[in-house]
């Protein structure tokens, strides 16, 4: 990548999500995928550690296709590492999530329990 930055002074994440790669191909990096300065106080840290699980299975598919695309075994098997890190840092967020939002926490129970009652 060159010099170009998604994040440049003067300017916030969600308003600079890429860059030119080699060759001066662009590049589109993630970017939060809500506004986050309308929502209410109270929802904020909820949004965020949503956004940062986007985040990660973003990421996570991205080592994984790349890892797809390479003929270096070291290279592939490096990429696989990182994702298998993101399943990882996903439920990092997810813990802290759970924290934060009792309903979403009940809401998976009952979703798990729906999947046991089909498959059972």
């Amino acid at each position: 990548m060159t010099d170009n930055h998604s994040q440049r002074p003067g300017k916030s994440y969600k308003e600079c999500n890429s860059v030119h790669g080699l060759g001066g191909s662009q590049i589109v990096l993630s970017k939060i995928p809500v506004d986050l300065s309308k929502i209410k106080k109270e929802g904020l840290n909820k949004e965020i550690l949503r956004a940062g699980m986007i985040a990660e299975l973003d990421a996570k598919n991205l080592y994984e296709q790349m890892a797809s695309m390479t003929e270096s075994e070291t290279i592939r098997r490096a990429l696989l590492d990182i994702a298998k890190e993101e399943k990882t840092h996903l439920g990092e967020f997810e813990a802290l999530l759970l924290r934060e939002d009792p309903e979403q926490e009940r809401e998976l129970g009952e979703g798990k329990k729906e999947i046991e009652e089909l498959t059972v």
